[in-house]
């Protein structure tokens, strides 16, 4: 018995302008900042298991996943793919295009079939060095990625210096928290 498989070409018929303005990482922003990004934008589609980013190369774009799946990883100590996180519709990909030296600090590859807006890094620099609004809304978003991100590593980390054990003994309650509670009394 043959199945069917259905494929989603709804994002594929939107126009791109509206595609950039739907972008969950783009809402709030203004009809202004929407045409500079739309002016800047192009359709790219990633194949299972296709590099997107590689880490240690030079950051010239970034991309707003709409559709599947993009793992980001780097390479650990005994120089296996460590991975950080895995981000879907809704997420940016690639912040490093933005801070130099402009280089990639994770390596990202498709888990499955992904679609999403691609950006050149330098002409949305340039953007963001004439409408400094722009930039702010920008760097606003982006910043809060890193953080996530830096985050995600920060915990992968721990756990492979850990053997793999819990995490718990490593996120548990500060000594200088006792001692602050055993001091109370002294008021």
């Amino acid at each position: 018995m043959k199945t069917k498989t259905k494929i989603n070409t709804t994002i594929e018929i939107e126009p791109l302008a509206t595609r950039v303005a739907l972008h969950p990482f783009l809402a709030g922003m203004n009809r202004t900042q929407l045409a500079l990004l739309t002016d800047c934008a192009i359709a790219a589609h990633f194949k299972t298991g296709e590099t997107i980013l590689r880490e240690g190369e030079f950051a010239n774009r970034c991309y707003l996943i709409e559709t599947g799946k993009v793992v980001l990883e780097f390479v650990g100590c005994f120089g296996e793919p460590l991975s950080i996180e895995t981000i879907g519709a809704g997420d940016l990909l690639g912040w490093s295009w933005m801070f130099p030296p402009y280089t990639w600090h994770f390596t990202a590859r498709a888990i499955e079939p992904t679609t999403a807006i691609f950006f050149f890094g330098s002409i949305l620099r340039e953007y963001c060095e004439k409408d400094h609004s722009l930039g702010y809304e920008l760097l606003k978003r982006i910043s809060a990625v890193m953080v996530k991100r830096l985050q995600a590593a920060h915990k992968q980390i721990l756990s492979v210096c850990s053997g793999g054990t819990s995490l718990e003994p490593l996120v548990g309650k500060s000594r200088f928290q006792e001692r602050e509670q055993d001091l109370s009394g002294y008021d």
